[in-house]
């Protein structure tokens, strides 16, 4: 890349700038190294000019691609820096430099190579979000079977297994499958089901729940009611649904016998915020079939759908990427005139505030978390509550 700056005695445009380097450079070293002729072979791109005009004077840069060898391409730099007039006036140019991109081009290819290696060795497998939805294509929905009189989302081989794990949804139990874990069952809400009392005391059991306060009080109770063996929790904070497999299959290394329960379940308690007045449930409404499709088309998809006022379909995306999506701002990515979502996952209080700064009014996701605080303009509800019980 050939780079000069120029200084002319007067007012001129770039058509006069570009006329003076090719007129003045034209034959002084044959056909081989006449820059028409080099532009019309690809040898030499397009010739870029940048000027300003102040005081009766012009400043500028020209900026000259080449791929001929070094040689040839310090002959053109020196054949530029020869022009000594542009239109009527005098000019003075000067090479500023010549800079060889292609080797910078080769140090930022090793180094994006180095990362790539270096990810590839820490990660041990590499995968992307396609690849896993290529993969485990065939573990939706299909897979996961309502067990028991409580009808309860379970893995395949859960009436078969002599041990299972009990989760808290059924976004858990999608996920641990594809993690090649068929003995789940979910719990589905803090009230623990007769069913799941029943299967505890003929088989060997695992509670695998959230490392949040739900977690804590569903774990409070079925320590109660049902004869657990084994108890491991998700990382504080973190769901089981968001974690990756191989945080899944530490978490179950890593279970404790339910004497030792509560050292795992030693969290710093959240400070008593004060009574929430809570307005009155909303009245049930007749809701558009556009949206009851929507929500019967994600169950146990992992996905969340954004739609406009209109119900129409603004995005699709991973649940993993809703809330970074939503808090991306409009100018920078972030998707407008969102006003309902609908995805197969855990309403969180991180989404419900997001959608709340953007103007969302209806939130619908496959369960809702333990809220702090509900806005009165964000209507809140589930996928079983919008497309009927599975």
């Amino acid at each position: 890349m050939v780079v000069a700056k120029f200084e002319v005695e007067g007012v001129v445009e770039k058509p006069d700038v570009i006329g003076a380097i090719f007129g003045q450079t034209e034959g002084l070293f044959g056909p081989e190294l006449d820059l028409r002729e080099l532009q019309k072979s690809g040898r030499i791109g397009r010739i870029e000019i940048q000027l300003d005009s102040k005081q009766d004077k012009t400043f500028g840069t020209i900026t000259i691609p080449s791929s001929l060898d070094k040689s040839s391409t310090a002959i053109i730099a020196a054949a530029i820096q020869s022009v000594d007039r542009i239109g009527p006036c005098l000019a003075k140019v000067i090479l500023e430099k010549v800079a060889d991109i292609r080797e910078d081009k080769r140090r930022q290819i090793l180094d994006k190579a180095k990362d790539i290696l270096r990810t590839w060795v820490v990660e041990e497998s590499p995968s992307t979000e396609e690849m896993v939805k290529q993969v485990s294509g065939v573990i939706r929905s299909s897979d996961v079977i309502a067990y028991g009189p409580d009808r309860l989302p379970a893995g395949p081989d859960v009436a078969n297994s002599p041990s299972i794990i009990l989760v808290e949804g059924r976004a858990d139990i999608i996920l641990l499958l594809r993690c090649g874990i068929r003995n789940a069952l979910a719990i589905e809400g803090t009230k623990i089901p007769h069913t799941i009392i029943d299967i505890c005391k003929t088989k060997e059991t695992t509670a695998f729940l959230d490392g949040d306060r739900g977690g804590d009080l569903i774990l409070k109770e079925l320590m109660q009611v049902a004869p657990v063996d084994f108890v491991t929790r998700a990382p504080l904070g973190k769901e089981v649904e968001e974690l990756t497999p191989k945080e899944i299959m530490k978490c179950l290394r890593e279970k404790v016998p339910v004497e030792n329960a509560k050292q795992i379940n030693q969290r710093p308690q959240p400070i008593e915020a004060p009574p929430i007045h809570r307005p009155p449930p909303p009245v049930q409404v007749q809701l558009p079939q556009n949206l009851v499709a929507k929500a019967r088309e994600l169950r146990g998809t992992l996905e969340g759908i954004l739609m406009d006022q209109n119900l129409s379909e603004v995005a699709r995306l991973p649940v993993s990427e809703l809330a970074s999506k939503l808090a991306l701002p409009k100018d920078n990515g972030g998707y407008q005139g969102v006003e309902t979502i609908v995805f197969d996952g855990v309403v969180t209080q991180r989404v419900v505030d997001l959608a709340e700064e953007h103007g969302v009014r209806l939130i619908v996701g496959d369960r809702i978390a333990d809220l702090s605080r509900r806005p009165n303009s964000v209507r809140i509800m589930t996928i079983p509550e919008v497309a009927g019980a599975p």
